[in-house]
């Protein structure tokens, strides 16, 4: 399957997973719900419409349309970034009549009007990810994330991606460019001595050379069934997790946007 390379950077990212009411929590990397999410934003399509097959895409002869569905999402964690949790006060200094409502569908009392929420972001995290389907989807996708429909970001409206945020949109080997090309933004700067540079992977299937049998290392409630306002749902997904050694010279170096620069335009790593 050919692919697409993408770059999630920014001073936050939120990606729930559980989050629910009061709390609303963050994965550690990119969920598959984030990023399908954001593929439809960029496509103009709205959350009722936001996981329907891609009929225009749908080759003659096919009984079936692509879909997000015949994605896979492999991430690289070039920095994790470090937690940040905010607190949002919601229903304080209104009139009561006008105030947050209670399970049983009463208004709380002026002492007890105002809720905290606390919300969880990663701040200074860098994601390189490949995106493997079709050809015809990944093409569509490259090309709406470069010329969006709706605005883009990277889980919550407050966190916007840092450019680029395409890196290869038409990859024949998404997972090598990931191994062996792709530029690793990260500070600090390894030591001049180092050759290898310790990297964790999430894969959606068992890493390439892995026995197939090989139980995963965790679940993630990110496969998303529906994504309207008052309906969603999400399924399990199954993560494996890896730490590959990539080589030393894939370091970004102090001006990481010239060296993203220069992969965007084929030169050496």
């Amino acid at each position: 399957m050919t692919g697409l390379i993408l770059r999630l950077a920014g001073l936050l990212q939120s990606s729930g997973e559980r989050g629910v009411f009061h709390y609303r929590d963050t994965c550690a990397f990119p969920t598959r719900s984030q990023l399908i999410g954001m593929f439809a934003a960029a496509q103009g399509r709205r959350r009722e419409h936001a996981l329907a097959p891609y009929l225009h895409l749908q080759s003659p002869g096919d009984t079936t349309a692509p879909s997000h569905r015949d994605l896979t999402i492999t991430i690289r964690i070039d920095q994790p970034g470090t937690l940040y949790r905010d607190f949002h006060t919601v229903g304080g200094g209104y009139p009561r009549e006008e105030g947050i409502l209670t399970g049983n569908g009463e208004r709380r009392s002026k002492a007890k009007a105002t809720l905290v929420s606390q919300r969880d972001y990663l701040t200074g995290a860098v994601f390189t990810i490949a995106v493997q389907g079709p050809a015809a989807l990944t093409d569509h996708i490259a090309e709406t994330l470069q010329r969006p429909r709706f605005g883009l970001f990277l889980g919550r409206r407050a966190c916007l991606p840092d450019e680029p945020l395409v890196l290869n949109p038409h990859s024949p080997d998404p997972i090598t460019e990931l191994l062996t090309r792709a530029p690793l933004t990260r500070t600090p700067a390894p030591p001049p001595t180092a050759t290898h540079l310790p990297t964790t992977f999430v894969w959606e299937h068992p890493p390439p050379g892995a026995d197939p049998t090989t139980p995963p290392d965790r679940e993630s409630t990110s496969e998303p069934v529906n994504l309207t306002s008052h309906a969603r749902r999400h399924l399990p997904r199954r993560l494996w997790m890896t730490t590959q050694h990539l080589p030393a010279h894939l370091h970004a170096g102090p001006r990481p946007l010239d060296t993203l620069t220069a992969y965007m335009h084929g030169e050496p790593a």
